[in-house]
């Protein structure tokens, strides 16, 4: 009796479902439908969970990746990181562009705006104006060119214009009887400096309109610079230890039945400052010129402002040729004691010029622009600087944008993603930049070996700090032997010429919960016992 009631027990125990070891029996449909909508095919995949000795990126345990799902995912994840870089990128492109677009705008406009106004400003200068179109044209053709990138010598071109006024001048005032061969009014045209024949007005003139057009074309070229920069650094590629770290950091969840657990925050942000440790040593450049930027658009709306310097160029020729008519006969005198007596086709000696005064004092204060000029001034200057301000952290805020929508909140802290399993990230946070990660404890690099592209693009940034430093001070520079990718002519920042249009507030990232919001690379230390596993498997390979 007691033998039947003992086999009817153990029958019983026999039947009874067990406990799941290692949860052997967990169904992996949520992962391949996961695996199969990122794009992947199906093929051999486990149906429910598998042991975990054969991965050798995420931790191992029960799982429901293969080693061949694992490599997949990974590119993926790399892929994924490469594209929300370049993405963000593109936004700061775009807010570049935007903002040369603005200033270009408003900078071509007030060249047009006082080109227009030379007509009204010189015609009571009868045929000194009227026989003279074409040069004074070429001038404005040429200060246009020069904000455009030529390759013009600013002091010549002012230097050379000056002189040919002074030529054609003297010989429209001159006597009709009086005749003057290509050599004599060659020499006149080189007394203009010596003689000063305009009074302190090509000199003064000169000063504002070079610092007015060097600062201008240098902060267009700033901008131009910077869009650069972050093209080219944006398409670094990732190494494959950050590969790894992202697979771990993205992927390996899904892998471990763990999709729904958010990031550790610690966690997420030693990976980002590990894969984007090159980039961060961008920053100390960056933030240096974008400043310095900061203080060229502020030089704008200094004393003489920007507007004003543009829009009294007509006024300041007139004011010049004034000033010459009203001394026309000490000037003569000056010039027939340095060039000779011109030869006549009459007889007797050359009659004095014939002061041609006319009615009316014109002056630049006269061509000032309105209330409004200087306000539209002020706003642009005051726009400029604000967006300016906005990107001057961008490289050292770039892994935080990245990780702000993976990793859990303050209060997640305790239950989240660690690389590991689903509990808090102990490591301490790396600093920014590549020297600095030398014991990051998911990404192993070399501190020995920066990314040469990333250099190069350093060095840029210097240069072109050091070029509107100089313009501050009003020196022209030469952007000739600017990087080969930068075009002086300003015109677009954005690879194709395709710039997305409107500008985030912090150029962050926003993917959906099944993309990879982070870019990151983490090599996990395993412990000991994860350490053995490769030999482990050389060994079952044998």
């Amino acid at each position: 009796m007691r033998l039947s009631v003992l086999l009817c027990v153990l029958a019983c125990l026999c039947a009874a479902p067990g406990p799941v070891v290692g949860g052997a029996d967990r169904s992996c449909t949520d992962l391949r439908q996961f695996y199969t909508g990122k794009g992947f095919t199906l093929a051999g995949e486990p149906l429910t969970e598998i042991s975990g000795e054969h991965l050798r990126m995420c931790p191992q345990g029960p799982t429901c990746c293969t080693s061949k799902m694992e490599e997949n995912l990974a590119g993926l994840s790399g892929r994924e990181t490469e594209g929300l870089i370049r993405e963000a990128g593109r936004s700061l492109q775009a807010a570049f562009n935007a903002l040369h677009r603005s200033f270009d705008t408003y900078f071509t406009e007030l060249h047009s705006t006082s080109e227009r106004s030379l007509q009204e400003a010189l015609s009571p200068l009868g045929p000194l104006y009227s026989q003279n179109t074409r040069l004074y044209g070429d001038l404005y053709n040429d200060l246009k060119q020069y904000y455009r990138g030529s390759a013009l010598n600013l002091d010549e071109t002012l230097t050379e214009f000056w002189s040919r006024l002074f030529e054609r001048t003297f010989k429209t005032t001159a006597p009709s009887d009086v005749n003057m061969s290509e050599d004599y009014l060659e020499c006149v045209a080189k007394q203009q400096e010596t003689l000063r024949p305009f009074g302190d007005v090509p000199r003064d003139m000169k000063v504002k309109v070079i610092r007015a057009f060097v600062t201008a074309r240098s902060f267009v070229q700033g901008l131009v610079t910077s869009g650069e920069v972050v093209r080219k650094v944006s398409q670094v590629s990732l190494s494959p230890e950050c590969v790894k770290a992202l697979m771990k950091l993205v992927y390996c969840p899904h892998c471990r039945g763990m999709a729904s657990v958010k990031l550790c925050s610690a966690y997420c942000s030693n990976v980002m400052k590990g894969c984007l440790a090159n980039q961060a040593d961008l920053d100390p450049e960056w933030q240096n010129l974008i400043d310095t930027m900061i203080q060229v658009a502020s030089s704008f709306s200094t004393e003489p402002s920007l507007d004003v310097v543009l829009s009294s160029i007509p006024a300041r020729i007139y004011e010049a040729v004034h000033f010459l008519q009203e001394n026309m006969e000490t000037v003569t005198a000056k010039v027939y004691q340095t060039c000779g007596t011109p030869g006549e086709t009459g007889t007797g000696s050359p009659a004095p010029h014939e002061q041609k005064k006319k009615s009316g004092s014109l002056t630049a204060s006269e061509y000032k622009p309105s209330p409004t000029a200087g306000l539209r001034l002020e706003m642009q200057v005051s726009d400029l600087s604000s967006k300016l301000r906005e990107m001057r952290q961008y490289w050292i805020q770039l892994p935080v944008a990245l990780c702000s929508k993976m990793a859990a909140g303050g209060g997640g802290q305790d239950k989240c993603w660690n690389g590991i399993t689903k509990s808090r990230y102990l490591p301490e946070v790396m600093g920014d930049g590549l020297a600095n990660q030398i014991n990051n404890p998911e990404v192993e690099l070399d501190i020995t070996k920066p990314d040469m592209i990333i250099r190069q693009q350093i060095m840029q940034l210097k240069i072109m700090s050091n070029r509107l430093k100089n313009a501050l001070e009003g020196n022209d520079v030469d952007f000739q032997d600017a990087s080969d990718d930068i075009s002086g002519s300003g015109s677009g920042m954005c690879a194709g010429g395709q710039c997305p249009r409107g500008r985030p507030g912090l150029y962050a990232l926003s993917p959906d919960n099944n993309r990879v919001r982070a870019t990151a690379t983490s090599q996990t230390r395993l412990s000991g016992l994860l350490l053995l596993l490769p030999l482990a498997v050389l060994l079952l390979q044998r």
